[in-house]
């Protein structure tokens, strides 16, 4: 239903969602799926942060970093491969990945799964209710015969520092869209943010200073990885400082080199400062406060992604704090989708049980997450930390990848490590960590252990191909059954 008020237009649908990234798209088109007409509003490029600002250019920033650094560890290639990365070359693969920040293919996307897309800004005005205040002053009411879902995703927080705002300081935003590169880039944060950017452009030429306030890299990780990447950035040249408190920014005008002063008075000096400090939730202007909510906080919710204290509003991705993860927000989404059609049909959540098609159960017990830095990381479940702390009584089970073939094979010299954690009480496995080349392509099989909750007893009879990386679950396995690791 459409009609015209006064110089707005109001307009009815089954579901609204706030936000275009992949998360709100995702909603949009399970939801139709079931039946049901939809609206999505985004103020910025229809495909959101991902598509544009994160892990697409930052993957094509950080693909011939590591191709480059996988094949100079190649008999017969290495000698190949001479010279610097062609930083051009580079920054024109990125545009095209992104495609040069225009969003035509999305919108013909949404047109052909007939989702309307209103362009502006998105803000609930109480329930079931949103109103979008268009880029040519244009103003829509929309209602939500069913459901509202806020999925705004989250953006960089720059810390309260002296100087620091007028500094020009970059975030993910202009690390990742840069077509520059900086002499001296200095880099604040230990975390995937600030561990990939280091890599990407200490390889494409910059001199990078890595700060890390507390005592590694990567903390939410199994301490070793954090120690390899560190070990690995250092043995290429960048400086990497853990222990290192920023106190304040200065950049004299606003251009010119920027000073880093730390804790205890050193200081750093660079051309750029990356914060890659944290994130928060974009809340701070939806309308939360016009249903009961606290604009700019995480939204609360339960495993069928609905806020709580609510029967019709629903939190997907990054806003809701549980993992902030692009394909942990997909699928979030697609949970969501599914019980907002349920419920739209009558439908009690039958399926809601942990592991069901209404629960978000993987969000608790099997978040994975690729790291894409030389060496990359890679884990899924419960760290050895985590588990203990969970209560657990576990076996930490760690091997070098070095003992696999099919390691020696695909680089010379070969540096990697994986770890399993074992239940032992129900005997399978809680998390998986690995470190090394090529790492990531492991993932998917830890992933499915630990989501399937596999007996290990089975996981011998899973075989692994032979030479391949894989291997390294055989040898897990036998460290495991000759009583190896931590207990």
């Amino acid at each position: 239903m459409t009609r015209t008020v006064e110089n707005e237009h109001e307009h009815e649908y089954d579901v609204v969602v706030l936000g275009a990234g992949p998360v709100g798209e995702n909603v949009v088109d399970r939801v139709r799926a079931a039946g049901l007409t939809a609206a999505i509003v985004e103020a910025e490029l229809l495909g959101g942060e991902c598509s544009y600002w994160a892990c697409m250019p930052s993957k094509a920033l950080l693909r011939p970093v590591l191709a480059r650094s996988d094949a100079r560890k190649v008999p017969g290639l290495r000698g190949a491969v001479h010279g610097p990365l062609d930083a051009l070359d580079v920054f024109a693969h990125r545009d095209e990945t992104v495609g040069h920040w225009k969003d035509d293919g999305q919108v013909d996307w949404l047109d052909s799964i007939g989702v309307r897309v209103y362009r502006g800004h998105g803000r609930l005005s109480g329930p079931r209710r949103v109103t979008v205040e268009g880029p040519e002053g244009d103003r829509h009411a929309l209602t939500a015969r069913h459901a509202v879902a806020v999925c705004t995703g989250s953006r960089a927080v720059l810390p309260p520092l002296p100087g620091l705002a007028g500094a020009r300081p970059w975030t993910s935003r202009e690390a990742t869209s840069s077509d520059r590169v900086p002499g001296r880039l200095i880099v604040v944060g230990g975390g995937v943010v600030g561990v990939e950017m280091a890599t990407a452009w200490h390889a494409l030429g910059s001199h990078v200073t890595l700060l890390v306030r507390g005592d590694g890299l990567l903390p939410r990780m199994e301490p070793f990885v954090g120690e390899r990447v560190a070990e690995a950035l250092r043995a290429r040249g960048a400086d990497v400082l853990t222990g290192a408190s920023v106190e304040a920014v200065v950049r004299d005008g606003g251009s010119g080199p920027v000073t880093v002063v730390l804790e205890g008075g050193d200081t750093v000096e660079g051309d750029e400062v990356l914060f890659a400090t944290g994130r928060a939730p974009r809340t701070e202007d939806v309308g939360l406060e016009t249903v009961g909510l606290e604009p700019g906080s995480w939204l609360d919710v339960d495993d069928s992604l609905r806020v709580t204290g609510s029967d019709w509003l629903y939190a997907v991705g990054d806003v809701n704090h549980r993992a902030l993860l692009t394909h942990q927000g997909k699928y979030q989404a697609r949970i969501a989708g599914a019980a907002i059609a349920a419920r739209a049909a009558g439908d009690t959540l039958e399926d809601a049980a942990p592991w069901g098609s209404h629960a978000a159960t993987a969000d608790h017990a099997a978040v994975p997450q690729v790291v894409f830095c030389d060496p990359e990381a890679a884990a899924v479940g419960l760290s050895l930390a985590e588990a203990e702390r969970a209560g657990h009584r576990v076996r930490a089970v760690d091997v070098e990848m070095s003992s696999v073939a099919g390691a020696g094979l695909y680089a010379h010299g070969y540096r990697g490590r994986a770890r399993m954690v074992v239940d032992l009480e129900r005997e399978v496995l809680l998390g998986a960590t690995f470190v090394g080349p090529a790492v990531g392509e492991l993932l998917h099989a830890a992933t499915v252990a630990v989501t399937a909750e596999v007996p290990v007893s089975r996981l011998w009879h899973a075989v692994p191909s032979y030479p391949t990386l894989g291997e390294v679950w055989l040898r897990l396995l036998e460290a495991y059954r000759d009583g190896a690791g931590t207990v």
